[in-house]
């Protein structure tokens, strides 16, 4: 590791504890005591906007990480799932600074500042090793197209944090229907992402790996690391590992066998983690939640979650799909190929622009419009972990 790359670590280590401690203070400014001002009225405590100049501070650190590691490496950090996912995490915690510096909401950092670290977090399990770009990538289109992207879907998440809030918030957790099941589930699915960092952990902890022989897509043998006990096998799989285990199932050569494997470890680990706070709480996750947020305007963060879309939106449309064509004509000679990645890209675009109109021409408000905003987050991170990570396609240099 040089020298500029451990500075580059050290600046990212210290943007996920500014985040931490932002989350800390907009937790408090919404569960902590109010005081009274001079006309003796309640107003909010003062630890909303400490947070918000904690974040600004991580944010910085963030910048200082992105530059180093662009320095080290030679390229923008956007080549791989590590830096990818990490200049995700950065760039949503953007969109909430210049949401948060228009609505002044601090419910909103209390849901966003978690799930970016938890986005950075997620990264930190791929390899970060810096490498030279492979000739795939060696284009300036590389820092156009991708960083353009995660913008769009940086900002877009925000929608989703908007939306999380506004059905916590407004939805009967005493009833048992579908309204309910659903949004645990994707309570269930943040956690599962905890829980695949959790495993990650622990298995790299112990140095675990099990190397395999396998047949890949292109009908020709090649060699598979497993870093996690392989539930899950490559195709015509041969384990060289001595005393590691069978994999139960052999997946086909077009499913990336070592990333669906860890798919279904994170669904498992989530759903232990997830059952033992059901038991903790004795209520649903969401329920659990909901009486701290009594004070929120509903509408408030439902203008939000539109506000952040009507501003992502362009922006994804612009980095996921015009710049996407013009490099695909320039990589490949055809701006189309219905490679997994490019179709999850159209469906993400059609999805948001089928909101627009909903919102716009239809009166969709409220939980209607707050349904849409978590579907289409479910949409992005679909995108990002399996069709990143288990379809193979030309994209899976990633």
């Amino acid at each position: 590791m040089t020298g500029m790359e451990a500075i580059s670590g050290n600046f990212l280590l210290i943007t996920f504890f500014m985040y931490l401690l932002a989350t800390i203070c907009f937790t408090v400014s919404v569960t902590g005591r109010k005081w009274r001002d001079q006309q003796g009225e309640m107003t909010g405590n003062r630890w909303g906007p400490f947070g918000f100049i904690v974040t600004i501070i991580g944010f910085i650190f963030a910048l200082g990480y992105f530059v180093t590691r662009w320095i080290a490496s030679g390229h923008a950090p956007v080549s791989n799932m590590f830096e990818y996912t990490t200049f995700l995490g950065i760039a949503l915690s953007l969109a909430f600074i210049i949401l948060y510096a228009i609505y002044k909401t601090n419910v909103l950092g209390m849901f966003t500042m978690p799930i970016v670290m938890l986005i950075i977090a997620f990264a930190s399990v791929f390899p970060s090793e810096v490498e030279p770009l492979i000739p795939a990538l060696q284009s300036n289109w590389l820092k156009i197209h991708v960083t353009t992207t995660a913008l769009g879907q940086g900002i877009l998440s925000i929608g989703f944090a908007a939306g999380l809030i506004y059905l916590v918030r407004t939805l009967d957790f005493t009833k048992r229907d579908k309204k309910v099941f659903w949004l645990e589930f994707i309570m269930y699915s943040l956690i599962s992402i905890i829980g695949f960092v959790f495993v990650r952990y622990i298995f790299s902890m112990f140095q675990y790996q099990a190397e395999f022989k396998y047949v890949n897509e292109t009908g020709n043998e090649a060699e598979m690391t497993y870093n996690l006990p392989p539930l899950l096998g490559p195709n015509e799989g041969e384990i060289l590992t001595s005393g590691a285990m069978e994999p139960l199932i052999s997946m086909p050569a077009w499913l990336r066998s070592d990333d669906a494997n860890a798919v279904i470890w994170s669904l498992g680990a989530g759903l232990i983690l997830y059952l033992l706070l059901r038991l903790l709480f004795r209520k649903p996750v969401g329920g659990k939640i909901q009486p701290l947020l009594k004070g929120i305007n509903p509408d408030t963060v439902d203008e939000v979650s539109y506000r952040a879309i009507a501003i992502g939106f362009p922006v994804f449309a612009l980095g996921g799909l015009i710049f996407a064509m013009i490099w695909a004509q320039i990589a490949w000679t055809r701006f189309w190929g219905w490679d997994p990645k490019e179709v999850w890209a159209l469906i993400t675009f059609l999805f948001y622009a089928a909101y627009l109109h909903l919102r716009l021409s239809q009166g969709w408000h409220g939980e209607r419009s707050a349904w849409l905003c978590v579907i289409g987050f479910v949409i992005i991170m679909f995108n990002l972990i399996f069709v990143n990570l288990v379809i193979a396609g030309l994209h899976s240099y990633a």
